[in-house]
This record gives C-alpha cells, sequence and structure tokens, in this order.
C-alpha cells in the first residue's frame, strides 16, 4: 500500500494537478483558482486521493452515521420554486399540512425507534400561525426528549420571522426556548444571484441565507450547510458557494457539517436536465473537503446518491453518511429512487467494508457508540 501511495504521489507531482497537489500536502489553503482547476480537471482518482489524505488529517478513520427520523410537517408553500417536486399550492388535492396530535405521533414513534434527531423542515404555509412552529417544537421536544431537534431551514426561519413580524434573532431564541437543538442546511442551492434567480427567484438570496446562520451562530446554535448541483451552476458558481461558507465558517466556527446535494430534476421545471453523473457526484464531494479546509465534517446523503455510491465516497473525502431517516418527501417527490429508511447494520456493513470505523453520533457529533 505504501508503495502504491508514493506511486499516486508521484504522478501527481508531475501532473495538471502538480502545484494543487503541493498545497496539499503542505496543508496550505487552496484558492478560487485551485477550485475551478479541479472543476474542470479530468483526474477524478488524483483529486480523490487528496481529498482521502485531507480527511485523513482531520478525523482519521471514522465514519459517522445517526440514527434519525425526518418529519415534513407541510407541503403547501408560498414560493413554489422551478427546482422543487415537494410544493403545492393551497388546496390542491396533493397538499397537506400536518396537526399537532399528527406530529406528536409521528415524534412518538421516532422516539420509541431510540432516533437520537428528529429532523424537521417543510413548504412556507401562510396559513401557519407563528405559534405553530413554536408548538410543534414544545411537542417534539416533550415526546421525543432525548432526541435533538434540528428544525426549520434558514428559508423557513426568514418566513417565519417576516409572518410574525418578529426580527429573526427573537424567533431563533424562542425556538431554542422551545427544545430547537440546531438549524438544518437547506435552502442555500446556489448562492450565485443570477442561477439563483432562475432556479428560485423568490427565495431569499445568499446572503441574508448567510446573514441567518450567522446569526444562529451568534447566539449558541450550530447548522449544517449544503449546495444544491447539477442544474445551471458552473464550476466558479461551486467555487463561490463553497468560498462563502468558508468565509464564514472562520468567521463564526458555527457549521457542523457540509452536505453536497445533487440536484434530482424530474418532476420540476427542470425535467430536461439529465441529472448528475457518479464522477460529478464524487468530484463534488472530494473537492468540497478540499476547499472547506475548516469544515471537520463531509456528508454524502445516501437518500440522493444511493449507498452503493455514497459508500464508495468514504475514499473520496466523506466522512459521515447521514442516517436511518425513515421517511423522506422532498428529494423522492423530485424523482429519488432510494428507500425511505436504512437500519443502522447497513451502515455498519457499508462503514467496515471500506476499511473505516463506524461511530453513531447525535446531531452534534456527540459520540453515542463507536464500533470495533
Amino acid at each position: 500500500m505504501s508503495a502504491y501511495i508514493d506511486q499516486i504521489r508521484s504522478e501527481l507531482s508531475r501532473g495538471e494537478l502538480a502545484a494543487i497537489a503541493a498545497k496539499v500536502y503542505a496543508g496550505e489553503r487552496l484558492s478560487r483558482e485551485d477550485g475551478i482547476r479541479l472543476f474542470e480537471s479530468q483526474d477524478l482518482l488524483g483529486i480523490g486521493f487528496l481529498a482521502d489524505l485531507a480527511r485523513r488529517r482531520v478525523c482519521g478513520d471514522d465514519v459517522y452515521f445517526i440514527n434519525n427520523a425526518h418529519i415534513n410537517h407541510t407541503n403547501v408553500c408560498q414560493n413554489l420554486c422551478d427546482l422543487c417536486a415537494f410544493g403545492k399550492e393551497a388546496g390542491s388535492p396533493e397538499a397537506y399540512t400536518l396537526t399537532l396530535a399528527e406530529v406528536e405521533a409521528k415524534a412518538r414513534a421516532a422516539a420509541a425507534a431510540g432516533v437520537t434527531e428528529i429532523h424537521i423542515v417543510g413548504g412556507l404555509n401562510p396559513e401557519l400561525p407563528y405559534e405553530y412552529y413554536l408548538d410543534l417544537i414544545r411537542t417534539v421536544r416533550r415526546v421525543a426528549p432525548r432526541a435533538c431537534i434540528q428544525a426549520f431551514d434558514a428559508v423557513e426561519i426568514d418566513f417565519i420571522a417576516t409572518q410574525a413580524g418578529r426580527p429573526v434573532a427573537d424567533v431563533l431564541r424562542e425556538l431554542r426556548q422551545a427544545g430547537l437543538d440546531s438549524l438544518p442546511g437547506g435552502g442555500a442551492e446556489i448562492f450565485a444571484p443570477e442561477v439563483r434567480r432562475r432556479l428560485c427567484a423568490r427565495k431569499i438570496d445568499g446572503q441574508r441565507w448567510l446573514l441567518i446562520h450567522e446569526t444562529a451562530h451568534r447566539l449558541g446554535i450550530p447548522t449544517n450547510a449544503t449546495m444544491l448541483y447539477g442544474h445551471l451552476e458552473t464550476a466558479a458558481d461551486r467555487v463561490d458557494h463553497l468560498l462563502a461558507l468558508r468565509k464564514l465558517q472562520d468567521r463564526t466556527g458555527g457549521f457542523l457539517a457540509f452536505i453536497p446535494l445533487a440536484f434530482h430534476p424530474a418532476n420540476t421545471a427542470f425535467s430536461n436536465l439529465p441529472g448528475t453523473t457518479g464522477v460529478e457526484d464524487l468530484k463534488m464531494l472530494a473537492i468540497s473537503r478540499l476547499l472547506l479546509d475548516n469544515f471537520r465534517h463531509i456528508k454524502a446523503f445516501w437518500i440522493m446518491m444511493g449507498p452503493k455510491l455514497a459508500q464508495v465516497a468514504l475514499h473520496f473525502g466523506v466522512n459521515d453518511l447521514d442516517g436511518t431517516v425513515r421517511e423522506e418527501r422532498i428529494f423522492h417527490d423530485a424523482g429519488a429512487a432510494t428507500p425511505q429508511y436504512q437500519p443502522a447494520e447497513s451502515f455498519l456493513r457499508s462503514i467496515r467494508a471500506a476499511g473505516r470505523i463506524p461511530v453513531e453520533r447525535d446531531t452534534l457529533y456527540r459520540e453515542i457508540r463507536r464500533y470495533a
């Protein structure tokens, strides 16, 4: 193995990525130009090798997974973005909004299954009062007291605050008092203004998304970060998005993990697009690890890319495979063909087969159990 690694190092040192490889070996930060060059390169294995090296330096051979459950409380949404297959108009036959009793039933079932995270996101439903969101969090906290509650992405937080006529910081404080532990990373999509306008014109812009996450971090609420790729964006758009996240992480250190999300075009206004390839998915994950040098955790969301490719991603800079999920509507409405649930045993088998150490975690990456 040592000889094989030496051979790859030697080839990288002579190839098109030589200058970037030298920076990675020296532990130096990569530039915008480096990021664009990586996306333009066809040397997938070389990029993966460098990302794997960066991953080992940061977190060794530990690979995380979580016993979690998703609750999508409503699909009624006033934005109805072109990129989305989940949101529905009020009155649509497919529209729904869960009552608090229905939320409680789902949370009780999750607690009975021993989940350590309940992940809650939904549409922007103008009929829901401010108290609904507080009561939803209080309900979940009451029936699942040991689970971390990760709820409402930055777009939802902005919507809730606007509807209530309240400052974002006040809304975040009250949600935290009700039981909120962290924010998910959704709604980031792509920060490039022109591309964002074509994808989701009514959604908050990238600067607003970043400001809401910075506000959460300043209040002691950790968050995740995402990027939706594989639609209309360029390599430069991807790099600029990653660097904006890196810059905020330098200031606050409040991001827990980064999750690249492959665009699923089915049932959206962009159904003519082909979707991403496996090579593109692996390259995205690897470059995320290399550019986001201040993020400890890079996650391969198996719901979007499938369990097998997510396993391969463990050799491309990834150290987290997300979790059991149990029920997921947003990406499945957009054509995801993966299962709705993956038991913990599948993660153990997948991680061990990749030569890594399985570690069950909670939302905040506190270790629950380390498997030999």
